[in-house]
């Protein structure tokens, strides 16, 4: 039997639609950009399975078909990858009441860090052929590196709540988490039932928001902490990847940081030795704690990156730009007017990327407008997770058009 909702189509385990049978065995052709195999259905479209590896073969069930691809379920693996592990993590999976938020865990680390890399060179290469694309950073710690996490409750149950599913999944620990965070989960657990932490006006979860600053006694409810980095170890590996590239700058450029948070790259420029740096951020918050933290030549700055009126007005300020350094969020810079107006004395530009797509995005219309790409480096700063951090360095290597 097969029904329509909203555009798509539910099939009935065991049926067969009109498209082909609604359980088929195929071979994974392939990694989507969340991280899920790609297999070919009998009509030719692309179906998407979570908790499969290219090379293998197995057996899906469909559970949505579209018009272009649909997504399957993975019934079993006929045939294994060799880099297949058993997952350490009881709460691993992608079924109801199983967590799945460490999608890869049930792959050899060396086999994640593999399909990364070359997921970012296919996609690089695409704008530059000769792009140099350095061999991964590997996170020193693939469990136990998380920092910060956000723990969904509904003051019975403690845990977190899957992609694309409304269930709480209720765990008692967490392998990803430090330590220290591993000991507040456990504490937090002890105080349930807690009816403080019932949801209120008609929310599903109450959100209880963790980093190795808190404890139990001072979890942050409902409201989250200031941003860092999840990963310590790959954060100070970015930083080092950004004090190596501002020293072969000069000192007396003019810097414009977009994105700064509360300093986490700002602390690194002005180490560098820049005196003309203007840092830009989007949370109001996040600039008064720069603020607070009186860094040397640094102009900490509110301004709206995501309005191109905003950010247009903010570039007729910064013309005498030569180095631009940027950590955007999974959108990207979306705005970009003025950004490459020909009065500009742009020369560099550092970005760290948490998102592939947006960063293509944008390296394309930078590579429009003269830049070369100089050095991409692919960072490892979510074990077990199909995430990539991406840094680059282009330079003007060509007239405006």
């Amino acid at each position: 039997m097969v029904s329509k909702k909203r555009g798509l189509r539910f099939v009935t385990p065991g049926r067969t639609t009109r498209s082909g049978p609604s359980e088929f065995e195929a071979d994974v052709i392939g990694v989507s950009d969340t991280g899920s195999a790609v297999v070919q259905h009998p009509d030719g479209r692309r179906i998407f399975v979570a908790g499969a590896w290219p090379g293998e073969r197995i057996l899906v069930r469909i559970k949505e078909l579209k018009s272009q691809y649909g997504i399957g379920t993975l019934v079993k693996v006929l045939t294994p990858s060799p880099s297949r592990i058993a997952p350490p993590c009881p709460y691993h999976g992608f079924s109801a009441g199983e967590c799945g938020g460490c999608a890869w865990m049930f792959m050899d680390y060396q086999e994640q860090l593999s399909a990364k890399q070359q997921r970012v060179e296919q996609a690089i290469r695409r704008i530059q052929a000769d792009a140099p694309v350095l061999p991964i950073l590997p996170s020193p710690d693939p469990l136990g590196y998380r920092i910060r996490a956000q723990f969904k409750t509904d003051g019975t149950a403690l845990g977190f709540v899957a992609n694309a599913q409304r269930q709480l999944v209720d765990v008692q620990d967490c392998l990803v988490l430090t330590p220290t965070n591993r000991a507040t989960l456990r504490e937090l657990r002890e105080t349930l039932p807690n009816p403080a932490w019932k949801p209120a006006n008609r929310q599903d979860w109450t959100m209880l928001d963790i980093d190795e600053s808190v404890s139990s006694e001072n979890v942050s409810v409902n409201k989250r902490l200031p941003f860092q980095q999840a990963n310590r170890a790959q954060n100070e590996a970015m930083q080092n990847w950004l004090a190596k590239h501002l020293a072969s700058l000069s000192p007396a450029s003019c810097v414009l940081e977009l994105f700064a948070g509360s300093g986490n790259f700002t602390e690194v420029i002005a180490r560098a030795g820049f005196s003309k740096i203007t840092a830009v951020e989007v949370v109001p918050e996040a600039v008064s704690a720069l603020a607070e933290r009186g860094l040397a030549g640094v102009t900490p700055v509110t301004c709206d990156l995501f309005d191109e009126a905003s950010f247009a007005d903010l570039m007729r300020r910064q013309r005498d730009t030569e180095i631009l350094v940027l950590d955007p969020p999974r959108d990207g810079l979306k705005c970009r007017t003025g950004l490459f107006d020909k009065k500009n004395r742009l020369r560099e530009v550092l970005y760290i990327s948490c998102d592939l797509a947006t960063l293509c995005r944008d390296l394309q219309e930078f590579h429009t407008f003269g830049f070369v790409l100089c050095e991409v480096q692919p960072v490892d700063l979510f074990p077990q997770t199909p995430h990539v951090e991406i840094l680059v360095r282009l330079t003007r290597g060509a007239v405006w058009p």
